[in-house]
């Protein structure tokens, strides 16, 4: 009897242990053919994996519930998995990025001087005016296109690489695939249109020096505080308040918890599954009695996670947040020392 318990639990723990494995292949959309050195990661982390030269992946996933994993490859668009915990082998397919590519050839004949004028717009909306901003580098900056419509004045920014940015003020490197920019330089009820599709997964620069990362630690300290992703934790743990920030409605009564999240059980993990829910504009403030960000929900609800994790289509910001960009991104292990 004993034996046969052990054998049984045996075979619990092998399922659970593969249950944390995600296997599959990616392949073009169109052609079915597999591709190779595929990245297939958690968005915002420093954990993921490649495909091998037949477009096969195995993944560990155990650290990262229940986040989406991402899939990119050079020259296709990203997509997302929400649901994967099965033992089922995946197939992804991932579409090619073709009609930019037209695009980019017939009309991105600027002159040099265009070029750098479209250049300097993008990395400032990309990048961001932070002094974290200020000291990121796009080490393949040559590899970026632009076109513009004059009709809709109206700015498109592509790569079909993966854009390497070298954050050395926070001693980050970021890989970022790019699905879409989009900058409007006609105002839309009072605000300058721009919009930013990506994925991007991180690494950390091999620093030895005890002085230097001193330096980053403090740095990234001072960009968590006050972050979209700080705010999102307090909100997980309902801290809002003792971490400073307060939240208010258009007609400036303080919102309470209950009145904003609602939770769930998630059937893919022991949490509960936690969403942000409002109808009209939510206005935060951190240390400070007025108000310095608001946002405004285009989906019913959003969710997000303990880790900081939210859906980033889900939410128009505004304000102070609104400011932070790719120059002020921390990965989702970050954690305050």
């Amino acid at each position: 009897m004993k034996k046969l318990l052990s054998l049984l639990l045996f075979i619990l723990s092998c399922n659970v242990a593969n249950s944390q494995i995600v296997k599959g292949f990616v392949m073009d959309q169109d052609t079915k053919s597999k591709i190779s050195f595929a990245t297939v990661y958690f968005n915002g982390t420093y954990l993921g994996t490649s495909t091998d030269q037949n477009g096969y992946f195995e993944l560990n996933i155990s650290q990262n519930l229940p986040m989406p994993l991402t899939i990119s490859a050079l020259g296709y668009y990203s997509t997302t998995l929400t649901e994967y915990l099965t033992d089922n082998l995946f197939s992804i397919y991932l579409k090619p990025k073709v009609y930019e590519l037209k695009e980019v050839f017939i009309t991105a004949k600027a002159s040099p001087r265009q070029r750098r004028s479209y250049s300097n717009l993008f990395k400032k909306e990309f990048l961001g005016e932070t002094t974290n901003a200020i000291n990121c580098k796009i080490i393949n900056e040559s590899d970026i296109k632009f076109s513009y419509n004059s009709d809709t004045r109206t700015l498109t920014a592509f790569s079909s690489n993966p854009i390497l940015i070298d954050n050395k003020y926070l001693g980050y490197k970021i890989i970022y695939f790019l699905d879409k920019f989009e900058f409007c330089y006609q105002e839309y009820h009072g605000q300058i249109r721009g919009l930013i599709i990506g994925n991007y997964k991180f690494s950390e620069d091999t620093i030895n020096n005890f002085k230097q990362l001193k330096r980053f630690e403090r740095r990234r300290k001072i960009t968590y505080l006050g972050s979209r992703m700080h705010f999102f934790r307090e909100l997980w743990e309902n801290k809002l308040d003792s971490a400073g920030f307060e939240l208010k409605d258009s007609l400036n009564a303080k919102l309470a918890y209950n009145k904003i999240v609602i939770q769930s059980d998630n059937p893919v993990s022991s949490d509960m599954a936690k969403y942000l829910k409002f109808n009209g504009k939510i206005f935060i403030s951190y240390y400070s009695k007025t108000y310095s960000t608001a946002i405004k929900m285009v989906k019913d609800s959003i969710y997000f996670d303990k880790n900081g994790f939210f859906d980033p289509l889900g939410i128009i910001w505004e304000g102070e947040m609104s400011d932070q960009r790719i120059g002020d991104l921390l990965p989702f292990e970050y954690k305050i020392k």
